[in-house]
């Protein structure tokens, strides 16, 4: 080994060490408290919809290259018929149009 090489692995077995000392030394972290737990689950919540909505507008654009790509191919004269999907396929958004619930008098 030279010793360059020797002297980079001492300085990152003190690095290795000299966290590992620091990370033991570090205490434990407070419990939640209410409310933290209830922002939490807020959170969690807004972030589950936000993720639900971009994979909405997702499949939409997709759809939209698909339709275009298929009418550009249709004016060109080349026949294009799209995949099937499986059946294991979930349903495209059937669920996310759901009766409103009825009004309370």
């Amino acid at each position: 080994m030279t010793m360059t090489t020797l002297r980079a692995l001492i300085a990152a077995g003190l690095v290795v060490g000299t966290f590992g000392v620091a990370v033991a030394k570090l205490p434990p972290a407070p419990p939640l408290t209410d409310a933290q737990k209830v922002a939490a689950e807020e959170k969690k919540a807004k972030d589950a919809a936000a993720a639900d909505l971009a994979k909405q507008q997702q499949a939409k654009a997709e759809d939209r290259v698909a339709a275009r790509y298929f009418a550009e191919s249709k004016v060109k004269g080349k026949v294009v018929t799209p995949p099937q999907m499986p059946a294991s396929a979930p349903a495209a958004a059937p669920a996310a149009k759901a009766a409103p619930a009825p009004a309370k008098k």
